[in-house]
């Protein structure tokens, strides 16, 4: 069952933008760091970004520049905002919380997640 909700993906042209939330309602949302991660079909699930308890970040080197994560500890929420989409940007993106520190980029390293949201960039 998953644990956090996110939403806002959907169908995108090339160059377009969308925005990514996760809420994480049954937590101490600030004690946990975030990350998004993505996996297009037949591939395995990479991480995208991470941001930790004092909105430190870390990116995927083929995203950066270009998406942005951040946290509202207040609405016990993370965002991923996606801009000069790619169609190589498609993927079910999923968001993953876990409460130790650091933000390492292996799924296995998560405690919680989310039931992911697909993402379709068309050319």
């Amino acid at each position: 069952q998953a644990q956090l909700v996110e939403s806002g993906g959907g169908l995108v042209q090339a160059g377009g933008s969308l925005r990514l939330s996760c809420a994480a309602p049954g937590y101490t949302f600030s004690t946990l760091v975030m990350a998004w991660f993505r996996q297009a079909p037949g591939k395995e699930r990479l991480f995208v970004a991470g941001v930790n308890r004092r909105s430190e970040t870390v990116y995927a080197d083929s995203v950066k520049g270009r998406f942005t994560i951040s946290r509202d500890n207040a609405k016990k929420s993370v965002y991923l905002q996606m801009n000069s989409l790619k169609p190589e940007d498609t993927a079910v993106y999923s968001c993953a919380g876990r409460l130790r520190p650091l933000i390492p980029a292996s799924p296995n390293d998560y405690d919680v997640w989310g039931q992911g949201t697909q993402v379709t960039v068309s050319a």
